[in-house]
């Protein structure tokens, strides 16, 4: 990310600026999350101080290669995740005031700390099955990923994919049908990305032929389908559930070697085919976005799109054609509802997971791999969310719900920053 400067004209003492000096200006927003939320965990420790031990268990019983069980202090290990944080934080502070921005790398390694503290005092006297934390994760993530791609190219394009959840549902829907009465999960996959296709044409139509409102349009189409979706349900599918509402699953394909790896080997290897086409469309969307022809024009139509009409490139059905694209990969991630977990499609299953999906579009800054990881992120509180009710944890139920929104609010007040969307997002172009 470019950092913002002004010049130092006015801001400096007479005699002090030369020619030419710029003036950074740093923004404090990142260290000053992070001390807080130092200081919020700090404050669980001193209030709600817990002892004993917390056992990680890092092996499932499938595993070839069998680790032993992970045994740490909770006081010790609580208060040291203090101190790290309170340096981090500390670290994030010198590297604004000296370079104006944050690393990365102390983003991640504060979340790590945090997490881990958190796990510890929240488990104290249980165990945690790490491999069912991250498979959970992975699993939760699918769609949200799904959902993020197809963000990313839309609003890359210019258009602002509000649409998702109705692609997610109508991606869902479609998939449970052809899969029930056909018997083959692959088919309803091709359903899924067919229906996301025609939610999103409606949604270009509207917004780049005859110039609606992108964001009333989205909001119309997310009604549309689940009022439709949900008529077809109780008109159609559930008096028929046997033909049309019993989906098969994708089996499990573990890869040989890989899928032994301790730990990763099965959270990432063990998977379905919508898990495996997930990391493919992850890797292709990132490389054809920098490195190729097609992403350099769609983002010069969602960036400056009278520059990109000068050189040739039809803007219109450029944006047209990417908003297809996004929905058909929108749609696929609504596989994850019903086929990919041999679940009945049932009314408004998708839960707002369409909406979560955009707010990891912003978090990642309009970047696929950003996205992603944003993605995760919120896959992993959920999950954790599951895995602290599943142990017995002291934690009540109530803030366990929150928990995901939490870690949104996190991300958007401490570590995010400012983010710009492309220039020319959800503007209409109108040539001439």
């Amino acid at each position: 990310m470019s950092v913002p400067t002004v010049s130092t004209a006015g801001l400096m003492p007479a005699g002090g600026a030369e020619p030419g000096d710029v003036a950074v200006i740093r923004s404090w927003k990142a260290p000053i999350g992070l001390a807080i939320f130092a200081a919020l965990y700090g404050l669980l420790l001193l209030l709600a101080p817990r002892g004993g031990d917390t056992a990680f268990r890092l092996s499932t019983e499938a595993d070839a290669i069998q680790l032993p069980e992970l045994v740490v202090p909770v006081a010790l290990t609580t208060w040291v995740c203090f101190v790290l944080l309170v340096l981090l934080a500390a670290a994030s502070a010198y590297f604004v005031r000296s370079s104006a921005r944050t690393p990365l790398w102390i983003i991640i390694v504060y979340l790590i700390v945090l997490v881990l503290g958190f796990l510890t005092w929240a488990a104290s006297g249980a165990t945690i099955p790490v491999v069912g934390l991250l498979a959970g994760t992975i699993a939760l993530a699918v769609p949200l990923i799904y959902g993020a791609l197809g963000g990313v190219i839309g609003e890359r394009a210019g258009v602002v994919n509000i649409a998702i959840e109705g692609q997610l549902l109508a991606g869902a829907f479609s998939a449970a049908v052809v899969a029930s009465i056909t018997r083959q999960p692959l088919l309803g996959l091709i359903a899924a990305a067919v229906a996301g296709v025609l939610v999103a044409f409606v949604l270009a139509a509207f917004a780049i032929k005859y110039v609606v409102d992108q964001v009333i349009v989205g909001v119309v189409l997310n009604v549309l389908v689940i009022g439709l979706t949900s008529f077809l349900y109780s008109q159609v599918l559930q008096p028929n559930a046997a033909l049309l509402n019993t989906p098969p699953r994708f089996d499990r394909i573990p890869i040989p070697l890989l899928s032994e790896i301790p730990v990763i080997g099965p959270v990432l290897f063990r998977q379905t085919i919508v898990v495996y086409l997930m990391y493919v469309a992850v890797a292709l969307v990132y490389f054809g976005m920098f490195h190729t022809r097609w992403g350099l024009r769609l983002r010069a139509v969602g960036e400056h799109p009278q520059a990109a009409d000068t050189v040739g490139i039809k803007v219109n059905a450029t944006r047209f054609w990417n908003v297809l694209l996004a929905g058909a990969i929108a749609g696929i991630g609504g596989t994850v509802f019903t086929i990919g977990a041999a679940i009945p499609f049932n009314k408004e299953m998708t839960g707002g997971v369409g909406f979560i999906a955009l707010a990891a579009v912003i978090f990642g800054q309009w970047d696929p791999i950003k996205a992603t990881l944003a993605a995760l992120l919120f896959g992993f509180a959920s999950s954790l969310q599951n895995t602290l009710n599943i142990i017995g944890s002291p934690v009540p139920s109530e803030f366990m719900l929150m928990l995901p929104y939490l870690v949104t609010i996190f991300v958007v007040a401490g570590v995010v920053g400012k983010s710009r969307a492309p220039a020319a997002d959800g503007k209409p172009y109108v040539k001439g």
